[in-house]
């Protein structure tokens, strides 16, 4: 295996573990925080239970997740540093504004909140709850600014072969940035309903704590309902904007070779990248061009006729991405969409009717499908970040041209080998720890 392979897959291993923690707490931050609003409402302390419960859940995800993303910052520099030379001066500015405005923010926020329940007035301790969501939501935003500028650059200019910043509001106001930004928080709240709506059907099941539970299960499912139905609605419009920005990652994630009017949307495909067809395909017919420019006739251009394209504007090169691995992420992706889609309405139907407990097929059904929504995040993620290949910076830098050029394949296996193993025991530990919580119970029923 390259170096380049090699350095791509350690930097996916570790930004995939640090994403599955980073989700969850974008979202719970919020349920937190509503939670919080409730108890303060309505001075019932089965609302306190209720989220000093989660609190405690939440405080393990964030830990871990502080934890995993600093090894990423490092390999910037340590795997990437042509790249970092490249694009340093722009990308290191929203990451910048993120640690002084947003993380170090919610860091302080935090330890106020675990450790002034009885310090301060409720109110108060309410407002540092919000402080938290809000500042949590708002790192997400500088952070998907300097990803947003890889995938659509904007507000640079190249200077003797360096990326310089021209336009701050530029990078702040990257169209891709809005699109990319609400869909991921919107994940953020899918991953943190269902998290809330497994881990209350498993006490329903065994019918303890009832009450509290009964509550949270509610609100993991308003929220979960919501979230989910969005999350289909704004990756509709993220993707219709790739038709504008990416089109040979939407090309891809299709498995369109050749330009069509109208062109059919692929269910199901057998494709061989070698020979740049499909072998076999299960296609609805027109169902891309509506997809895509809600048009029946609306021509959609196909993977050759951009390679083509991108020959002539960039040069000699392949800039076709792996489009088995994005064809199945994305069709993976909006399955399980479709199904969290279903599994929250029918819940929301027999809670409605007050039926739900009465149904334990349907709340195992909803504690079997919790890892379901981080797979959605994962194969989503996959998609966003090789589709852009072979671009490390869209149209600016090759992936290739960012690796930095005396590190040795050796040193990064072992590097790749240590990470994996100690994200492995952090995973194994953080798991193990929540598992111990969510057994352990909220405590005492409140009367």
């Amino acid at each position: 295996m390259t170096v380049l392979n090699l350095a791509r897959l350690q930097f996916g291993i570790t930004l995939t573990y640090h994403f599955w923690f980073v989700v969850l707490t974008l979202g719970l931050s919020i349920l937190l925080a509503l939670m919080e609003t409730q108890y303060i409402r309505t001075g019932s302390k089965s609302y306190q239970v209720m989220v000093k419960f989660w609190g405690r859940l939440f405080l393990v995800n964030y830990a871990v997740g502080v934890v995993t993303g600093l090894v990423n910052e490092f390999q910037f520099g340590m795997n990437w540093s042509e790249y970092s030379r490249f694009a340093g001066g722009i990308f290191g500015i929203p990451v910048a504004f993120e640690a002084l405005t947003a993380f170090f923010v919610e860091s302080v926020a935090i330890g106020i909140w675990v450790y002034s329940w009885d310090k301060i007035s409720r109110r108060a301790h309410l407002a540092v709850i919000w402080l938290v969501a809000i500042s949590s939501n708002y790192s997400a935003f500088w952070i998907l600014a300097a990803n947003s500028f890889m995938q659509h650059p904007v507000g640079q200019i190249v200077i003797r072969g360096h990326a310089a910043l021209a336009d701050l509001a530029a990078l702040a106001m990257n169209p891709y940035l809005y699109f990319q930004y609400v869909h991921t928080t919107l994940a953020g709240l899918v991953v943190a309903g269902y998290f809330v709506m497994a881990v209350s059907a498993y006490y329903l099941l065994s019918q303890a704590h009832r009450e509290t539970f009964r509550r949270s299960f509610k609100i993991g499912l308003v929220c979960a309902l919501i979230a989910t139905n969005l999350a289909v609605v704004s990756g509709h419009f993220y993707n219709q904007y790739l038709a504008y920005a990416q089109p040979m990652k939407l090309a891809a994630s299709e498995a369109l070779w050749e330009t069509a009017a109208p062109a059919p949307f692929v269910i199901f495909a057998v494709i061989n990248q070698d020979d740049s067809r499909n072998i076999y395909q299960l296609a609805l017919p027109a169902g891309l061009s509506v997809l895509a420019f809600n048009r029946l006739d609306a021509p959609v251009k196909g993977m050759n006729a951009l390679q083509g394209e991108y020959v002539k504007l960039y040069g000699p090169g392949y800039y076709i991405p792996a489009v088995t691995t994005l064809f199945w992420s994305f069709r993976v992706m909006v399955g399980i969409g479709l199904w969290l889609v279903f599994l929250t309405a029918i819940n929301f139907w027999y809670w409605w009717k007050n039926q739900l407990e009465a149904h334990p097929a349907l709340l195992k059904a909803t504690i079997w499908s919790l890892p379901l929504p981080y797979v959605a995040i994962t194969m989503g993620w996959a998609m966003t970040e090789m589709g852009r290949q072979p671009w490390l910076v869209y149209g600016l830098l090759l992936t290739e041209k960012g690796i930095s050029p005396i590190v040795p394949a050796a040193n990064v296996w072992v590097s790749l080998i240590l990470y994996a193993a100690v994200y492995t025991c952090i995973a194994l530990a953080a798991l193990f720890i929540a598992h111990k919580i969510i057994l352990g119970g909220p405590g005492e029923e409140p009367r």
